[in-house]
């Protein structure tokens, strides 16, 4: 197994601090992905912390600030459990980094996207508890895990809206696929923000904070926003260019793998597909063709509003080099854009372009 219990095959980014997805293929055919194939993306080293004496404060703009452990968050409110989808707001940047150059930016590939099922206590249940004043309009999280990338380097941060974080699909979690959380995954306690990006979804909280702005923390005003193309991230400070929450409309092919070399003739091509927030997928085409011609593939009711869908399909490839092209619509009537070339961004953010693969049919 490589590090922190994952694939030997993984596709790492990044060893320290760990940045790794799996190949496409050890997503196909698993509506909730299994642990040793789970993204994984970090900007700072993992910490080591010890559950017994860890305390989740609530703090901010409430009547009845609270420090509570893993047993009285146990104790106190209902367990409760959510499957959902988390996608890296860099997942497919590769198709971007073919458009143009991203420097700094690690080429992150259609696999930075999984799903796990989730349990833990609803964070509405918590800040009920803690009483929020009314003027309460953001929740703040804050981890321990120090990264180097602001300057002067500075713990992970983030927030969201209050309206979302008072949803009941909004976790604290300790624990992943009915196991407990794994420390790469963000022990002993994370949060889980279903229909957005990953990076909302804090782990290793120490901190729920409610206040009236959003949170000042780097990575909520200044990195994890998208920027006019002709921006120099560089220059970019806190409040520059658009705040990422909700997940964009995005599908990828997950079988047969890219590069693939297959028989041609009749093949299936299955897939994922996910609208994010609380929009669903409609339909997914697939075309052999250019897009020419498309075939609606089957699409999977899934697991729940908050969780990707899977797709396949039987196309017919002609002999030679072919392209497999798919693209998803959802419940508002919404197409994904064609092309990555009206995407780039010079942080290579959400990259949601029909999906392509390259097989050799001979």
């Amino acid at each position: 197994m490589s590090p922190w219990g994952k694939r030997d095959d993984m596709v790492v980014h990044e060893r320290e601090p760990y940045n790794a997805e799996p190949p496409r293929t050890a997503l196909a055919g698993h509506r909730v992905t299994p642990p040793d194939a789970f993204y994984s993306r970090n900007h700072g080293p993992i910490p080591e912390i010890d559950p017994a004496a860890w305390r989740l404060t609530v703090d901010g703009l409430v009547h009845n600030p609270l420090e509570l452990s893993l047993e009285q968050l146990r104790d106190r409110f209902d367990d409760v459990e959510v499957t959902a989808t988390l996608q890296c707001a860099g997942n497919r940047r590769a198709g971007l980094l073919e458009v143009r150059d991203i420097p700094g930016e690690e080429p992150w590939g259609p696999c930075a996207t999984a799903t796990g099922r989730w349990s833990g206590v609803r964070l509405a249940d918590v800040l009920a508890h803690a009483d929020l004043h009314s003027d309460a309009a953001h929740i703040a999280f804050a981890a321990p895990d120090v990264s180097p990338l602001p300057d002067p380097p500075e713990p992970y941060g983030g927030s969201i809206p209050a309206a979302k974080a008072l949803s009941p699909e909004v976790l604290l979690a300790w624990a992943m696929n009915g196991e407990p959380l794994p420390r790469i995954h963000g022990a002993p306690l994370r949060v889980i923000v279903p229909g957005w990006i990953g990076a909302r979804s804090v782990k290793w909280l120490s901190r729920v904070t409610a206040q009236a702005e959003p949170s000042a923390n780097y990575f909520q005003a200044t990195a994890y926003r998208v920027l006019p193309p002709e921006a120099d991230p560089s220059r970019a400070g806190p409040g520059d260019g658009i705040s990422l929450g909700p997940i964009a409309l995005n599908c990828e092919i997950l079988s047969p793998d890219d590069g693939a070399q297959v028989p041609p003739g009749p093949a299936q091509v299955t897939g994922y597909a996910l609208a994010g927030d609380d929009r669903t997928v409609a339909r997914i085409d697939v075309s052999v063709d250019g897009g020419r011609t498309w075939t609606q593939a089957d699409l999977d009711a899934g697991d729940g509003p908050w969780a990707w869908q899977h797709w396949h399909t039987t196309v017919d490839l002609p002999p030679g080099d072919v392209e497999v092209t798919a693209r998803a619509w959802d419940s508002t009537g919404a197409l994904q854009p064609e092309s990555p070339a009206h995407l780039w961004n010079p942080k290579g953010y959400i990259n949601n372009s029909w999906a392509r693969i390259h097989l050799n049919s001979a």
